[in-house]
């Protein structure tokens, strides 16, 4: 009877290694879970900026308002009848 116990006892303390020190263990479970929630973080952020670039790339798809706010804030052009002004705050 003893030797029973005896090896259901070592049984049960491979199990709780194996559980805790183990390939598929509680430290590696939770490490990975923190991995998968910043993942997904990771995932939201991107999915937001893709709808960014879709809504601006059917922007400039459909209109002409797009491609010359771009130009003028981006590359600072102006029409050929305008007349750019700038206006800066003099130095102290």
């Amino acid at each position: 009877m003893r030797f029973i116990t005896a090896a259901l006892l070592a049984l049960i303390a491979l199990v709780h290694v194996e559980v805790w020190f183990g390939k598929g263990g509680v430290p590696r479970v939770m490490d990975l879970r923190a991995q998968l929630s910043l993942q997904k973080t990771n995932n939201d952020a991107a999915h937001a900026r893709n709808a960014q670039l879709v809504a601006e790339v059917r922007d400039l798809k459909e209109g002409l308002e797009m491609v010359e706010e771009k130009a003028r804030f981006d590359l600072g052009m102006v029409r050929p009848d305008e007349i750019l002004v700038q206006i800066s705050e003099p130095t102290r």
